[in-house]
């Protein structure tokens, strides 16, 4: 198995978890940024608003130079925010007493333990909050989000397979693969070296890739039809129903009581119908007062109308 460990600096190491990551994070951006610049919209307005810095207070002045206080509420450390207290939320709800007894334990993300759930929430109100401060289009963000957000949670998976975690239960499938002991829950501990489990990861892995690919051909094929906001509709429910199907192959995800059910499950399941819900809406077949106002077009910054539609590379 691959050293979890690139390198270790004294007190600092340098995980492949973390790397991994990022290079999601960045691949995942960068296709947002595709999609703003063939529709006409700023395309380095994606990078401002992962890392955007709301300033507060008076101006301080020192001898290096002046600055203001504030905070940094920029998708990024928001979303990373969020993924954390997601993660100990759902540990806590499922019995640990880690986080509880040892409150030390919640920051220390190094050591694993951030949930995709938990980033797309808070770091979906940290983009709307950035969107409206710049009077920007939701919808258009929204939809580009879709696709570059499957991509990315994919690339990550490839983490969890360096750090031998979220895997199934044991399988004696071909593309089984070994867990040594360490890394094992408690219930496979005693079971012999050569047992093979479920890859679940490389499962979202690869429906996140394909759900990706199906929103992007859609995205091309139906320009002319595809409402703002229908992406983004296809996202949350081919997201969710993924998600849900995966969580019956996760023995580590803290249940329900003694259900099979996990909180997860629930979380993804509440998405696919609202994206659902979403998609009726967005093309009338649900009427609702408050939707009628919604526009068929995009609205770009500085135009009235979209100038550009999706090219056919997009569905490459």
């Amino acid at each position: 198995m691959i050293d979890p460990v690139i390198f270790t600096i004294g007190n600092f190491s340098l995980r492949w978890y973390g790397v991994i990551v990022m290079t999601g994070v960045i691949i995942g951006s960068l296709m947002v940024e595709r999609t703003l610049k063939r529709y006409g919209e700023n395309p380095d307005t994606i990078w401002d608003a992962l890392v955007w810095w709301v300033s507060f207070g008076p101006t301080i002045k020192t001898p290096v130079g002046s600055f203001r206080l504030g905070l940094p509420l920029g998708v990024l450390p928001v979303g990373i925010i969020g993924a954390r207290l997601w993660y100990v939320a759902n540990a806590t709800l499922g019995g640990s007493r880690m986080y509880i007894d040892d409150p030390s334990q919640i920051y220390k993300i190094w050591e694993g333990g951030l949930h995709i759930y938990g980033a797309i929430l808070l770091g979906a109100v940290s983009l709307l909050l950035f969107l409206r401060s710049r009077n920007l289009d939701p919808w258009l963000f929204l939809d580009a989000a879709g696709p570059a957000l499957l991509v990315g949670q994919g690339i990550g998976r490839i983490a969890n397979f360096i750090n031998q975690e979220l895997y199934g239960p044991p399988t004696t499938l071909p593309w089984g693969i070994p867990i040594d002991r360490f890394h094992r829950l408690p219930q496979f501990a005693a079971l012999p070296e050569s047992t093979r489990f479920h890859p679940t990861f490389a499962y979202e892995l690869l429906w996140n890739f394909a759900a990706a690919g199906v929103l992007l051909w859609l995205w091309n094929r139906y320009k002319d039809e595809i409402k703002p906001g229908a992406i983004f509709a296809g996202w949350m429910m081919l997201a969710g129903i993924g998600r849900t199907w995966i969580e019956f192959f996760r023995p580590d995800q803290p249940k329900i009581g003694d259900t099979p059910i996990t909180y997860s499950m629930i979380a993804a399941a509440v998405m696919a119908v609202a994206g659902a819900i979403l998609l009726m809406v967005r093309y009338k077949a649900i009427p609702l007062a408050f939707a009628e106002t919604w526009e068929d077009e995009y609205h770009i910054s500085g135009q009235e109308r979209v100038v550009e539609e999706p090219e056919a590379e997009n569905a490459r």
